[in-house]
């Protein structure tokens, strides 16, 4: 658990008040970034840097005025090395020009210094790889990923913890209970990001967690019928592609619905260049609709 926030910190506005603002404004729509080859090559570029850089600020220019949220997959530039990174740079410029909420989706996890590090190539303003938040793994604990959260705390950042995961190979682990408070891994993954959430201070949280749209989620010792104060940010993949259906949406996620980001990438992207923007933009009000 990290100190709450004083001084200099408290004059930065929360990632979770920025990211309220955009769903209020914007919707909770966040469109992936997801450059796989096959795509690349239904789109007509090549799989390499250059049509990665370029798939990515297509995407970016569709996106801009329809969704607020977009959240690149770093693996798919960081498999062409110095040159993905340079074109995965200027796609995250791009993105925050355009006034797009940005998460990247590394899905960094380690300890001390080696997380620090991550933390800092992620969430530093100014940065090159500067994003407004960053997917983390917390397999050592919560309490591993302290100066991440306390960059992002600072600097307005955000992070989205991994709790429970759509991939079947996780079940095991995520629903795993201690013998003694008979907890989930999930829900203590949880309930160590709210006590957080809780000591920084915010209305809203800036540290989230990532719940899988396909789980039933009180199988994993998630209780969705609290209300979370503050408001716990829930990054929600498994929409579209994968099969969760949007009409469900609350009754998957109950009162934990209030910040919720429905991530899609594969459903979306599929459309190819020429009708991705109508796409975003029904897909975007078909959200809307899902989560009034």
């Amino acid at each position: 658990m990290t100190a709450p926030a004083s001084g200099a910190e408290e004059r930065v506005r929360g990632f979770g008040s920025r990211l309220a603002q955009v769903i209020d404004e914007r919707g909770s729509l966040c469109v992936g970034i997801d450059p796989h080859s096959y795509l690349l090559a239904d789109w007509g570029l090549h799989d390499d840097a250059s049509g990665v850089r370029e798939f990515g600020l297509r995407v970016v220019e569709a996106a801009t005025g329809r969704a607020g949220i977009v959240k690149p997959q770093v693996a798919f530039f960081e498999r062409f090395g110095a040159a993905g990174y340079a074109a995965l740079e200027e796609v995250l410029a791009a993105a925050r020009s355009a006034g797009l909420l940005v998460i990247a989706d590394v899905k960094r996890g380690d300890l001390g210094s080696s997380v620090a590090a991550y933390g800092q190539a992620w969430l530093t303003p100014g940065a090159p790889l500067e994003a407004d938040a960053m997917t983390v793994s917390a397999f050592q604990g919560v309490g591993s990923l302290r100066d991440p959260i306390s960059l992002a705390a600072a600097s307005g950042k955000g992070l989205f913890v991994l709790a429970a995961t759509s991939n079947p190979e996780a079940a095991d682990i995520q629903t795993s209970r201690h013998p003694v408070s008979g907890r989930s891994v999930a829900r203590a993954i949880i309930d160590g990001v709210m006590e957080t959430n809780a000591a920084i201070g915010h209305e809203a949280g800036p540290i989230g967690v990532v719940l899988g749209a396909t789980l039933d989620l009180p199988a994993f010792g998630i209780d969705t019928t609290k209300p979370n104060e503050p408001a716990l940010p829930v990054l929600a993949p498994g929409f579209g592609h994968q099969g969760a259906r949007l009409d469900d949406a609350r009754d998957i996620y109950g009162e934990l619905a209030g910040m919720l980001v429905i991530s899609e990438s594969r459903s979306i992207l599929s459309a190819g260049p020429d009708a991705l923007a109508a796409t975003i933009d029904a897909r975007a009000t078909e959200v809307r609709s899902a989560l009034v």
